[in-house]
């Protein structure tokens, strides 16, 4: 039995590489929500409320450019870094070789920056914080560690699926689109690299 986890999908999750069990999580449930599966977060300040090495894949469609960078810890004598933490929870709740698929508006598209609660601008270069034997973000305390499998621009609606392969026009629609700067979302997949030991609880 395969399991997925959607964050910040609002209320209908995606199961991008239709995996047998489909589990989602938000800051609100939708109205008549099984709580078995669609559980209630603020991922900007909270974990993720899963057990370790849980899910063999997990993705976030439109949400990790919502999730501040840096906070200021209550009394203003520390300082948070949630879109680390939250990096870290993914790996954490993913089994070894489980895969992160994000979608997010990124730079320099102006969809990054249109809507005001987009705190988060992502590059093409962002995924290095978290990937590599000594990821760029372990000086802000990122513990995980992630393998990147493709980091590109996306095509919708073909990137909304993580198996579903670009046909030759497509791929030549993607190329000219990106040419002229027209395209606004980058696709991550990332793998989690972490002991083999680490079993799906």
């Amino acid at each position: 039995m395969t399991r997925h986890l959607d964050l910040g999908c609002g209320p209908v999750p995606r199961n991008p590489y239709g995996r047998d069990e489909l589990h989602a999580i938000d800051i609100m449930a939708p109205e008549g929500a099984d709580a078995s599966r669609f559980r209630t977060a603020n991922l900007s300040l909270q974990p993720i409320p899963h057990n370790d090495s849980s899910f063999d894949s997990v993705s976030a469609f439109d949400f990790i450019e919502h999730v501040p960078r840096v906070l200021s810890a209550p009394g203003g004598q520390d300082t948070l870094f949630p879109f680390i933490r939250l990096m870290d929870e993914i790996w954490r709740v993913l089994v070894p070789g489980g895969r992160f698929y994000a979608l997010t508006p990124a730079f320099p598209s102006e969809a990054a920056f249109g809507d005001p609660t987009h705190v988060n601008v992502i590059t093409e270069h962002t995924h290095r914080y978290f990937c590599g034997e000594q990821p760029l973000g372990r000086m802000y305390g990122f513990r995980g560690n992630f393998m990147a499998l493709r980091v590109e621009w996306a095509l919708l609606p073909e990137a909304f699926s993580a198996t579903q392969a670009l046909s030759w026009q497509r791929a030549l629609r993607r190329f000219i689109r990106r040419q002229r700067g027209r395209l606004s979302h980058l696709v991550w997949e990332l793998e989690a690299v972490k002991p083999a030991t680490a079993a799906k609880a």
